[in-house]
């Protein structure tokens, strides 16, 4: 699916099903805008007839934004730019994250963007475009400004979403620590850390935007890169506090695993030592020589019942009052 915003010589707004009639990239004139949206389709051969009849662009270029997937990165190709940026999806359901890739070509007076799915921030840039055509008045390099902030506020609210997320994990660990616990915490690991592994090279990209020399970023909005920029630094370190926060849920869940266990083996222990001493009793007077010793009525009579149901009684009593008071429990 191909859509297509369209700001003519007399700083008019359109949009278009098809090129505008008689366009051609180095006959625009100062107040034109093209910007155009290209959605895969099941076959990407029309997409790469189109870019390569229409732009002129390099079969490099084209290859990486139709056939593979990057990290993100710039290429400078003299007359225009090839980008390649990751957008940000939280599926709160699922707990999953998504990144699409959003493919860009940036020349003086226009902007190409290529994406296999749905990116947000696109769609929000495009219709803010059409509410208001003052956005498209500033040039192509500033929609790819819009573009990467509405990607930055994106990352940025997903990662608010995961770090409250795992804020409500900690509460659980003191009242559930379970096993599906940890298999969340892990699980948001490896999202923070799939995030982190994108945003270091995404900000790289905006600080070569922001301060390299390219022949179609101006001066002007390279101001606008810097300070998304310093968004992209604080969300960097955002996502190390997020990454550290879950590594110290993990060691307090296990902290707290590890002590109801060791609850348990004490109480254990307790109940098996009091026992042990009537173990022992019950053991040694069950043996029967003693008949041979003592007399049958003194051995088998009601007192001797009697005295060995108190000693029976009273030794785990003593010895509870005793390891109480030593603090062993």
């Amino acid at each position: 699916m191909m859509r297509i915003l369209y700001v003519d010589a007399l700083g008019q707004a359109q949009l278009l099903s098809k090129m505008p009639p008689g366009w051609h990239r180095d006959t625009m004139e100062k107040s034109e805008l093209l910007w155009i949206d290209l959605d895969r389709t099941e076959h990407v051969e029309p997409i790469e007839q189109f870019l390569t009849q229409q732009f002129g662009f390099h079969p490099l270029a084209i290859d990486d934004a139709l056939n593979e997937e990057h990290l993100p990165k710039v290429d400078d190709w003299g007359t225009y730019l090839y980008i390649a940026l990751q957008d940000l999806i939280y599926n709160a359901a699922s707990g999953t994250v998504a990144m699409p890739e959003l493919d860009l070509f940036l020349g003086k007076q226009y902007l190409v963007t290529y994406h296999h799915e749905a990116v947000t921030a696109v769609d929000r840039v495009w219709q803010l475009c059409q509410r208001s055509s003052h956005w498209l008045q500033h040039g192509a390099d500033h929609l790819v400004y819009r573009l990467i902030d509405e990607i930055v506020n994106n990352y940025t609210a997903v990662l608010d979403q995961l770090e409250s997320r795992i804020v409500q994990l900690e509460n659980q660990i003191f009242t559930q620590p379970a096993a599906p616990l940890l298999e969340s915490m892990t699980h948001y690991k490896r999202n923070v850390l799939e995030i982190r592994r994108v945003l270091s090279p995404q900000r790289e990209v905006v600080n070569k935007l922001a301060r390299d020399p390219f022949l179609v970023v101006g001066e002007k909005d390279q101001v606008y890169f810097r300070d998304v920029y310093d968004h992209m630094v604080r969300l960097t370190n955002d996502s190390d506090s997020v990454r550290d926060l879950l590594t110290g849920n993990m060691e307090l869940y296990l902290s707290v695993v590890n002590n109801r266990m060791n609850d348990i083996m004490k109480t254990l222990t307790i109940i098996t030592t009091l026992f042990m001493p009537l173990t022992f009793i019950t053991g040694f007077f069950g043996m029967n020589f003693f008949q041979a010793v003592l007399p049958s009525e003194a051995w088998t009579g009601p007192g001797m019942l009697i005295l060995a149901l108190a000693v029976m009684v009273l030794l785990p009593l003593v010895m509870f009052i005793w390891m109480r008071r030593r603090a062993w429990m």
